[in-house]
């Protein structure tokens, strides 16, 4: 029996409270975001913003210069990254340079360690932006964005109760392929009383993430539950969860079939041969992928 929706607000609480002392966004991202946000804000803004942070700065034109972006030449500069890319592809290299923090957890059984998820969550957000491009939604910055914190409630899960997500983990099981036995939503039902979208939801409140995003974290497993006009980045990472899931190296636990549901395709208006298509690439991307933390 599944917990009530009271019971599950308040193990979700108790969670936040718990980690608020470690999942806490740097001062200096949350200005990032909050520049961004702003429609007043300009290039030079968000130069300065970055510029007093010289590790951050060497993040950035590390990722803007990667074979993913695949621009001319080297960018010596955050501000020539700023205009090359636009400040919300800038912004969000900068949230997945603070965000990979979270997930330097190690390793918790022989099938799951932290880096596993953040190989993970980084070939969501690449295929993710390969969607948005694909179907030409004008939205690749937000899903890409969108790929990477959508399971950021598993990061929580481990910082609040590690031993509860290790018999999460084991009580899942694994066959030879790395896929799961049993279904970790339920696992996780069953043993936090909550999953992890509740807890990435919940999260990305905190944050005060944009709305969209709160969507991600909260529905990627179950897009078609949202309202049709909310739910465009969460199915394009529903699919690109999937999609990541057969990639090597990942993390795939929390996906017993990788069988896309054709009614989040129908949603989309996404092809099969499309879907195939961006298999394909993704398996190239991944080969170069920078996802050290």
């Amino acid at each position: 029996m599944g917990a009530t929706a009271e019971q599950r607000e308040q193990v979700v609480s108790a969670a936040i409270r718990e980690i608020s002392h470690i999942a806490t966004l740097p001062e200096i991202t949350l200005k990032i975001i909050d520049l961004v946000e702003d429609p007043k804000s300009t290039a030079q803004d968000l130069n300065e913003v970055i510029s007093n942070d010289p590790a951050l700065c060497s993040r950035i034109l590390k990722v803007v210069n990667s074979s993913f972006y695949g621009l001319p030449g080297q960018i010596a500069s955050i501000n020539r990254a700023i205009v090359m890319l636009g400040l919300n592809a800038v912004k969000n290299i900068a949230i997945a340079a603070s965000l990979a923090k979270l997930f330097r957890g190690g390793e918790l059984t022989p099938n799951f360690s932290a880096r596993h998820l953040w190989t993970h969550s980084n070939l969501t957000a690449a295929c993710a932006k390969m969607i948005a491009d694909t179907l030409k939604l004008g939205l690749a910055d937000e899903a890409y964005l969108g790929g990477l914190i959508h399971d950021l409630g598993i990061m929580v899960e481990m910082q609040f109760d590690r031993s509860s997500l290790i018999e999460v983990v084991r009580s899942v099981g694994t066959r030879g392929d790395g896929s799961p036995v049993g279904s970790m939503l339920e696992a996780e039902e069953n043993i936090f009383g909550a999953d992890h979208q509740d807890f990435g939801l919940a999260l990305c409140k905190k944050w005060k993430f944009p709305e969209t995003f709160q969507r991600v974290t909260g529905y990627h497993h179950r897009p078609l539950e949202l309202a049709a006009e909310n739910r465009t980045i969460s199915t394009v990472v529903y699919v690109a969860d999937h999609i990541a899931g057969g990639m090597k190296g990942g993390f795939r636990l929390d996906h017993v079939s990788l069988d896309l549901d054709p009614k989040v395709l129908d949603a989309l208006k996404l092809t099969v041969a499309q879907v195939e298509d961006l298999t394909a690439r993704l398996s190239e991307v991944a080969a170069t992928l920078d996802t050290s933390l």
